[in-house]
């Protein structure tokens, strides 16, 4: 078990993902942030979704990706489409 467990929103299959595009640690985690994670993760998962951007995005902040505020969201969904 990594320490990227011990932060919220983050399962085993985004574990996986984090650490295969080395990603070890909550601290490199908050140092690259949620999008450039999540731009990484897609290069090797065709199948990550909004639903998983909101996950990162609320690891980084320490809070539950339902709590991300609508702006903040609105920010994700605007990202997620321009890929």
């Amino acid at each position: 078990m990594s320490e990227l467990l011990s932060l919220l929103n983050v399962g085993r299959v985004l574990e996986r993902n984090l650490i295969a595009v080395g990603i070890c640690s909550p601290g490199e985690l908050r140092r690259v942030g949620a999008k450039e994670a999540f731009i990484r993760i897609r290069a090797i998962d065709n199948g990550a979704c909004l639903h998983m951007l909101y996950g990162l995005q609320g690891a980084v902040e320490g809070i539950r990706d339902t709590e991300l505020p609508e702006s903040t969201k609105e920010d994700l969904r605007l990202f997620f489409r321009g890929l």
